[in-house]
């Protein structure tokens, strides 16, 4: 805190780290009167010697560890995100819609199995599981798991659900930067890699147009688009270019595309809803999820009217992770209060402001339903 602060940040965080920590114990150590014969090095980063293979980053090489195919798939993401990415079990349970107490389960399951075989803990064996970058098709393997965690990294950061802090830019900058690295990698750099990139880099370009002089959330309709941040705008553009390269079509690729829509539009009222709608429509066919039904209403709404919208999701039983989420129930006030059913709109506000994860965001959906 104070010498980057004063100093700037190295270029390798990790290695600068590690020395002041040598230093720290050598420091204690000599105070013990047990030093071995060794001197703190004052040089600052040490250069480390890598393969070209190697996942240089060590964060970034052990959320691939944590992606181990051994264990569940939902289990990967919570052991991944809770100690590598220090969230809490409630943004855990926020993020992949779960109990706090389902995420506790996965964790301690996670925890057991990886000490019944051996992996970590007490019965450590290296090799049962190894913290050095796994093989290549190994890391190919587990690339959907990486991205995944990434992509939770991220939207933390976009709308957090902590209850200061609406936006955490740090979380964003840092799932860009693992996701670059990541893209930069022999085996990391898929056209999905890159799509996911553009997706980051699109909504990242909006974040200095999100909040207002108080700390407030401010609605895309609100934001003063000459604010937008025109490096993350390219950025977003070329790496979505790249992603157009492969010949699978992914659920990055077509949020992506949806990102640009917004990005790229002159306005508000001038974004092309029509294609957006279609856009959720394919989402829904390659990744099934109420979410992305729930932001085709909110497309053709704006497209059509609230009467189009409320049709979309008339037939739609929402499952039990959804039922009387915040989200659910903030789409369905608005368009039951553009559509002037009163009774319906007052229901549902009620649920979403109850449900709001945040006073910032409470606020926000305060001012948006009325």
């Amino acid at each position: 805190m104070t010498s980057w602060a004063a100093n700037g940040v190295p270029s390798d965080r990790a290695a600068w780290l590690f020395r002041v920590a040598r230093n720290h114990l050598l420091s204690a150590l000599r105070k013990s009167e047990r030093a071995p014969p060794l001197e703190p090095d004052e040089r600052g980063d040490e250069p480390t010697a890598t393969f070209d293979d190697e996942l240089r980053d060590e964060q970034l090489r052990m959320i691939v560890v944590c992606c181990d195919d051994r264990l569940p798939a939902d289990s990967r993401l919570v052991l991944a995100l809770k100690t590598l990415c220090a969230f809490s079990t409630a943004e855990i349970a926020a993020r992949l819609f779960l109990t706090e107490a389902n995420v506790h389960k996965r964790l301690q399951r996670a925890r057991d199995q990886i000490s019944r075989q051996g992996c970590w803990g007490d019965r450590l064996r290296a090799d049962d599981f190894e913290t050095s970058t796994p093989p290549l098709e190994t890391v190919r393997e587990r690339l959907p798991s990486v991205r995944a965690v990434l992509a939770l990294l991220f939207n933390e950061g976009h709308l957090s659900t902590h209850a200061s802090q609406a936006i955490r830019v740090e979380l964003c900058d840092e799932a860009i930067r693992l996701a670059t690295l990541l893209a930069q990698h022999r085996v990391g750099a898929e056209p999905e890699t890159c799509a996911l990139l553009a997706v980051m880099h699109l909504h990242a370009a909006r974040l200095p147009a999100r909040q207002d002089a108080s700390g407030g959330l401010l609605l895309l309709e609100e934001q003063d688009r000459s604010t937008w941040d025109e490096h993350h705008l390219r950025a977003g553009a070329q790496w979505l270019e790249r992603a157009g390269q492969g010949e699978r079509l992914t659920r990055f690729h077509v949020e992506a595309a949806i990102a640009a829509h917004h990005c790229f539009a002159p306005s508000f009222a001038q974004t092309p809803w029509l294609e957006i709608a279609e856009l959720y429509a394919v989402l829904e066919q390659l990744d099934p999820s109420p979410l992305h039904t729930l932001n085709r209403a909110v497309a053709l709404a704006e497209a059509r009217g609230a009467e189009a919208g409320l049709e979309v999701l008339r037939p739609v039983v929402p499952a039990a992770w959804l039922e009387g989420h915040w989200l659910w129930a903030a789409v369905l006030a608005d368009l039951h209060r553009r559509a002037g059913r009163a009774e319906d709109f007052a229901r549902h506000r009620e649920l979403a402001l109850s449900g709001a994860p945040s006073d910032v965001v409470r606020a926000a959906l305060s001012r948006r339903l009325g």
